[in-house]
């Protein structure tokens, strides 16, 4: 049986009126690469704060590794790897100076934990004398991994890391990841790229501090079950005001290249098809039209259960 590295049961809090996180509930896996997905504003980072012993919740309670984030936070402080959104290492040390520190900090030494960094310190290793604050946004985000691995925690929390980091350093940064989760560590991820979450286990997508929907990548995709075809032509912006008319309760938006059509269930293929769509289309106008029925990614189910 698969023990779970992280408990929540009905953990809130509220900033004054505004509640941040409304009694979420959920486990994470030992072992696993869990990602909380939602846009900001969403309470990932809250959560993340409360897990990490650095904020107390209003309700509700948590374990990680088997210890209370409140009655144990001493000792759980020790068996967690943590790396905010934002870049809290020290600008003006070297990447060497960093890392040594942290390493002290908690009692670790580098020699010792080498084998965990190996892979990511080696991309480092030409500017360890560089000042921190002097390096790209991807190796910031490097140095701060390392860091936060130092020590071989049982837990890694990272809050959004992928964020202001060029496309590259992102793919590297998540092949680094799936790596360590050989070392058995247990990951939790935040997010607002809907790309990462086909990247983790399992995610949670997470909305106005509340849980919308909990299951694998795949099992997200399959939960959806309005058609839904992908549309473009020469006028975009008309495009979608137009495929919105197209039968009641049609949902149209941006995205990447084409526009996403969602159809209410009822409507199958067979009654609204890609021929149909066009003629529709044509007859409003639009030139260089191209239908094509598409398959659900996890950024259309997150649309969708916000809708609901």
């Amino acid at each position: 049986m698969q023990l779970n590295s992280i408990s929540i049961k009905n953990i809130s809090k509220s900033y004054g009126p505004n509640k941040a996180v409304s009694n979420v509930s959920f486990d994470v896996k030992q072992g696993e690469i869990f990602g909380l997905i939602g846009p900001d504003g969403a309470g990932k980072t809250t959560l993340f704060r409360i897990l990490t012993t650095l904020l107390l919740a209003d309700s509700g309670e948590a374990t990680v590794d088997g210890l209370d984030v409140v009655r144990d936070y001493k000792t759980l402080r020790r068996r967690i790897g943590y790396m905010p959104g934002r870049f809290s290492l020290y600008q003006d040390l070297s990447v060497e100076e960093n890392l040594g520190f942290f390493a002290n900090v908690f009692g670790a030494h580098i020699r010792d934990n080498y084998d965990l960094i190996r892979d990511i310190y080696v991309q480092l290793e030409p500017f360890k004398d560089r000042r921190a604050g002097a390096l790209s946004g991807g190796m910031k985000q490097k140095l701060a991994l390392c860091c936060a691995l130092i020590h071989r925690p049982k837990v890694l929390f990272l809050d959004e890391p992928g964020t202001g980091v060029d496309p590259v350093s992102r793919k590297e940064f998540w092949d680094m990841l799936r790596r360590l989760k050989q070392a058995d560590i247990t990951i939790l991820v935040s997010t607002a790229y809907m790309d990462e979450a086909e990247l983790c286990d399992r995610v949670g997508l997470m909305q106005k501090g509340e849980i919308l929907a909990i299951d694998t990548p795949a099992g997200i995709r399959n939960s959806y079950r309005r058609p839904l075809f992908a549309a473009r032509s020469e006028d975009m912006y008309r495009l979608i005001r137009d495929l919105r008319e197209i039968a009641p309760g049609a949902d149209c938006y941006a995205f990447g290249e084409y526009a996403h059509l969602a159809l209410q269930q009822g409507n199958t293929t067979d009654r609204v098809s890609v021929k149909n769509i066009e003629e529709y289309l044509a007859k409003r106008g639009h030139a260089n039209i191209e239908i094509l029925p598409t398959a659900a990614t996890v950024e259309d189910c997150f649309i969708e259960l916000m809708k609901n």
